[in-house]
Parts: C-alpha cells; structure tokens; sequence
C-alpha cells in the first residue's frame, strides 16, 4: 500500500477525505479542506452538521473511520503525541478540574505539557494578563461562572505557545464585552498562529475569519473567502439558509 502524500509545510491544518462512521449513521463523510499558515478559517454549520466530530477528528480525540488529519505538517493518526505539541484547542464545554484553581490547573497543565521554572512562571503570566483571570486566579473553579470557565480554557489551549489554535465556540457564555476582547484576542494571535475557529455567530466570522469552510450533514458544502458569503449578515444568513437547508 503506497503511503500518503506528505502535508505541505505552508499548511497548519488538513483534513483528508474524514469520515466518522457509528453504525449506518454518518457524523462526517469525506470532509477534506486545508488551513494554510496565518490564516483564521470559520468553520460554521448548523447544530449536528458534524463542526465537534470534525475538530475532534482533526485533533485527535477521535479515530475516523476513515481518512487523515495533519497539524502543523504531522500525521495526527500515525504521531498523536508529537501533532499535539503545536496544538491548542478548546472544546465545546471543555472539561475542567472544578476543585482546582486557574493558577493550580494552569501550573499543572504546563508541567504535563513539560514546561517548568520561569519559562512556566512566564507563560502563566501572559494567559492570564490575555484571558483577564487575575481577579479569579486562586478562586476555585466550581465558583466560576461560564465566561470565567471559557477563559480558563481558552488559557489553557494557549499556554503551551502552539502553532495551531482550534476553537469550538469560544465566545460561548461571554457577555459583550467578554466577547469583543476575546475576538480581539483571536485577530492578535492569528499573526503567529493558525486558527480554525467554529462559531453560529455570523457577525464573529465577519469581524474575525479570512475564510469559512460550511459543513452540512456531515459533507463540506462551502470552502472560501468569507467576503463570498456576502458583504453584510443579511446576505450571509441567506447565504446560510440556502447552503444548510435539507433541500441543498
């Protein structure tokens, strides 16, 4: 069996013809896009279109069925563990330990991660003056509201400095201007990083994303510019409609 072609080294994120199977039923069926360095890529779709089996696919918290998944150029199924060390994600409803801190979860989390000393010290200091947790750092996590939760795992997905950064609804449970800072957030990241960033909010794709890759029952339906959507929500909420109806 000949082996599969090597990933581009411009490209950050790739999905390869992924396709998650549970029985008869399809959660994803060949989905193959690229994410090239530098880039914020939308990933919109309506609810059980497959955007959470997607990304968990591409990262690695789930084996397809079938297909590939590369991060930062490494083969996320034949070398999980070294794919991992250029990625920061967050998923949908991220799991925390409630009964620790942000201070005591992010110290251990870098130190599973290998960091240690100042080069910790350092990097704590900066997710935590980017996340705005100071004012939560030593209170436990089971007090947090869900804003403060999302920005302890948003801290988290970016402690470690990666390369690749996949957010499953970041600005969930944020008020506005939680929301606004955390888009700004992302625009400043994306000058050293590669974003996929999943969301229902059409005016976040707008304000945020370069392109949008459009899912629907599992399939691609959609792969381009954002600006090709339309140049207002309007046009792009048309636009959502008629791509995501059962009839296309």
């Amino acid at each position: 069996m000949s082996s599969s072609p090597k990933a581009s080294p411009d490209v950050m994120i790739e999905a390869r013809g992924l396709s998650k199977f549970y029985g008869e039923f399809a959660a994803t069926r060949d989905v193959t896009f690229s994410v090239p360095r530098g880039q914020i890529c939308g990933f919109l779709g309506p609810n059980g279109a497959g955007k959470s089996t997607t990304m968990k696919l591409l990262t690695g918290f789930l084996a397809p069925s079938r297909g590939e998944s590369f991060l930062a150029g490494i083969n996320v199924g034949t070398d999980r563990i070294k794919a991992s060390e250029s990625l920061g994600y967050l998923p949908e409803n991220g799991p925390l330990y409630v009964e620790m801190t942000p201070q005591s979860l992010l110290k251990y989390m870098g130190e599973v991660r290998g960091l240690s000393g100042d080069t910790l010290a350092r990097r704590m200091a900066w997710v935590a003056d980017k996340c705005s947790l100071s004012e939560v750092w030593r209170k436990p996590i089971s007090k947090l509201s869900r804003g403060f939760r999302q920005r302890v795992g948003m801290a988290h997905a970016m402690l470690h400095d990666p390369q690749v950064l996949i957010l499953d609804e970041p600005t969930s449970g944020l008020d506005p201007n939680q929301v606004r800072h955390m888009r700004d957030l992302i625009v400043e990241l994306a000058k050293t990083k590669t974003i996929l960033l999943s969301t229902h909010i059409l005016q976040e794709v707008r304000a945020v994303c370069n392109r949008v890759v459009m899912v629907n029952d599992g399939r691609v339906v959609f792969d381009g510019p954002t600006a090709d959507l339309g140049s207002n929500e309007v046009d792009m909420e048309k636009q959502f409609r008629r791509l995501t109806s059962s009839a296309a």
